[in-house]
């Protein structure tokens, strides 16, 4: 795909963001309006926006992160690029089943369904702070079970950082931890 070309103005790189996510209607059950963030990552200026303003981010306001935490699926999209930007190491949340070895697991209820999610014990260890990373919040269901596997792992959450927030759903009040939006819906 074509890229839009560099921006000068952070404001407007970001209204270009939000004008490349697309709402599909009654998907993937009828009566939830999906939020598709795949185009962002076919424009690379888009992907480096987001990734350069979450990386600032969080080098602004949490010197002593340890360890960036990235939530199955889409977290994994972002998680590592600021892992990789911030020097930090990158500790994935799966869903149930997906990772060999001891871990930590949860249930989560989200928008249009339930999951167990986990993460391998070694992962965090005692006392490191993180920030978790995913694409969206919505219910905030899914972002309150990586706050506990987190949490029971031994780790403190500093924030949450996203792409982007469903206002209506109100699920920053689920999030037992800050949660840094870039866009609103």
């Amino acid at each position: 795909m074509a890229s839009s070309g560099n921006y000068s103005d952070q404001e407007k790189a970001l209204e270009y963001v939000k004008s490349l996510i697309r709402p599909f209607p009654d998907f993937p059950i009828p009566g939830i309006i999906f939020r598709d963030i795949c185009p962002v990552l076919y424009d690379c200026n888009a992907l480096r926006t987001v990734t350069d303003i979450l990386t600032e981010h969080i080098k602004a306001n949490f010197a002593g992160v340890d360890a960036i935490v990235g939530l199955d699926a889409r977290g994994f999209l972002f998680g590592p690029i600021l892992s990789l930007n911030l020097n930090l190491p990158f500790v994935p949340v799966r869903k149930s089943g997906k990772l060999p070895g001891p871990t930590v697991k949860v249930s989560s209820t989200k928008e249009y369904g339930k999951d167990v999610l986990e993460m391998q014990v070694d992962g965090i260890q005692k006392g490191q702070k993180v920030v978790i990373v995913d694409d969206l919040l919505a219910t905030g269901g899914t972002l309150q079970a990586a706050c506990q596997l987190v949490k029971d792992a031994g780790g403190e959450v500093l924030e949450c950082v996203l792409i982007v927030e469903l206002e209506e759903l109100d699920g920053k009040s689920k999030v037992p931890a800050p949660c840094y939006c870039l866009l609103k819906f």
